[in-house]
């Protein structure tokens, strides 16, 4: 066999077979346990309010999680409307193209949309990144919950958007589970944090518009 290689490929030596070392990260992303969330939480204010445990009795489940915390959506709402015909301008978007609401439980009409706010404020250590994934119940509503990654440093109420992909009228139930966070720690403290570039969510509180 090695003959053979030799032939076809040329010289296989020791040194050619060998191992080749390994480039960049030698660590890998590491999802974080209940048990580092939990002591994040209490001891720094990561999640405020926190909830310790999963509660989810009458309720769509919310609180920490086996590798991950689900967090609840406030009764705040910006309900979307098309009464003014209005352009969706991402670097000039028309506030008036929202229809505020406070209330227990949100209609958002066939094929449209609402932002609302998470209960919890939260506050991301410098090494570490979170995303954020929608619950299973309303999945299978066909409504959809979108969020960008928690970036490292960054604080605040997160903005929630729920699509309405279904030709009726679906509801979102105030202060029960609205989706999953999940936290990824890197291997070191990255160059530059949100907070250090001043990004321009930061702090945010309640539902916030996009800013450009």
């Amino acid at each position: 066999m090695t003959d053979f290689l030799k032939g076809q490929r040329g010289d296989y030596s020791a040194a050619t077979l060998a191992p080749r070392p390994r480039i960049g990260n030698p660590f890998p992303m590491a999802i974080l346990s209940d048990k580092w969330i939990r002591t994040q939480a209490l001891e720094h204010g990561m999640i405020e309010p926190f909830v310790e445990a999963q509660r989810r009795d009458g309720v769509i489940s919310y609180g920490l999680s086996s590798y991950g915390y689900d967090a609840r959506v406030a009764p705040e709402f910006k309900i979307f409307t098309n009464v003014n015909s209005s352009v969706v301008d991402p670097k000039a978007f028309d506030p008036d193209s929202f229809v505020d609401r406070e209330t227990d439980v949100c209609i958002i009409p066939p094929n449209s949309f609402a932002l609302a706010r998470t209960v919890e404020y939260f506050r991301v250590p410098e090494d570490v990144l979170v995303i954020c994934l929608g619950k299973s119940t309303y999945a299978r509503c066909g409504i959809i919950v979108n969020v960008t990654p928690l970036e490292p440093g960054w604080e605040g109420h997160v903005t929630l958007e729920f699509s309405n992909t279904t030709p009726l009228p679906a509801k979102i139930y105030a202060n029960e589970g609205a989706c999953q966070f999940l936290f990824l720690k890197g291997n070191e403290r990255c160059e530059t944090s949100y907070k250090d570039r001043a990004g321009k969510y930061m702090g945010q509180r309640g539902v916030t518009l996009p800013r450009l």
